[in-house]
């Protein structure tokens, strides 16, 4: 199977560097309209300019594709709406939302202003939310949607001084296990990947020789499979450096304590049946886990 975007409309946010700026390249590369969404921004939010994303629709014009910018700021719903109808009256249609558009304003949790705090989550969170929004009921009308969150490795496992954008990154993902469930029906898949790239957003972290590894080209090679005809659902993908894998959230089986026994001491001498990984599994709903426990507790009082 060869992967193209023949007659796909794509919407890439903060596409005027780094990530955004290759995925949108590479989509527009292999057939699809793109809007080049960026602000313009500098890497902490401030400023704002159309230069980056005015560029990036001349290259993939001189390459013979179709383009347009747009300035939207994601954290602000009707700025989007706005992108999004003048996408629908040029093309009449969206297919693709790759949800990339962030900031970094890292301290140390103590340390970090609650504006900070809020205004990261505003951009990475309610951006992502706004975005899907703008989109989601052209989508389900067209019976077709591919949606790409960005999540990172700081939400899933934590990274010193980013509480604000760990706590963002760790909520698109949950938006994207609902946004699956809501938009099976209509043919809507949603994925997340979590890249590690050299960019403007982490060139301060890393030396050069290891930047240098770090393409977000290589990246976007992993992002193109999450948003193509026959995408996966609900899968977090992690790229860097010529690296995939795969996260996935895992739910061991635990166990059932009668009414007599639920107190902490019981619980607690109970851990190592509790993190037994043995039979854990995946759940596709927050009901199953429901489910589990009343069907353990039902089997329990007919025993």
């Amino acid at each position: 199977m060869s992967i193209n975007f023949a007659g796909k409309v794509a919407i890439v946010t903060g596409a005027g560097n780094g990530l955004g700026r290759s995925h949108a390249l590479a989509l527009a590369k292999l057939g699809a309209k793109v809007v080049v969404n960026d602000l313009g921004g500098a890497r902490d939010g401030s400023g704002a300019s159309p230069q980056a994303a005015d560029d990036v629709v001349a290259l993939i014009a001189s390459n013979g594709g179709e383009a347009f910018a747009h300035g939207a700021n994601v954290a602000k719903f009707d700025e989007v709406e706005d992108m999004v109808q003048q996408t629908m009256e040029k093309w009449g249609r969206v297919d693709i939302l790759i949800n990339n558009a962030g900031i970094l304003r890292d301290k140390s949790f103590g340390k970090m202003d609650l504006d900070d705090f809020r205004l990261v989550v505003d951009v990475h969170l309610m951006g992502t939310v706004n975005c899907c929004k703008a989109v989601w009921d052209i989508m389900k009308q067209q019976e077709y949607g591919r949606i790409v969150v960005t999540t990172s490795s700081s939400g899933m496992y934590g990274n010193f001084g980013q509480s604000n954008y760990g706590a963002a990154k760790m909520a698109v993902l949950g938006l994207m296990n609902t946004l699956v469930i809501e938009g099976k029906k209509a043919n809507i898949r949603v994925n997340a990947l979590a890249p590690t790239a050299g960019t403007r957003m982490t060139e301060d972290l890393m030396g050069k020789e290891v930047l240098d590894m770090l393409t977000p080209e290589a990246v976007t090679a992993g992002l193109l499979t999450l948003c193509h005809d026959e995408a996966p659902n609900r899968m977090i993908l992690c790229a860097g450096a010529g690296g995939y894998a795969s996260t996935r959230l895992l739910e061991t089986e635990g166990v059932f304590l009668p009414p007599q026994e639920q107190n902490a001491d019981k619980v607690l001498e109970c851990y190592p049946i509790i993190c037994d990984t043995d039979h854990q599994s995946e759940l596709e709903t927050g009901f199953q886990q429901s489910e589990k426990f009343l069907s353990k507790a039902v089997t329990q009082m007919q025993n």
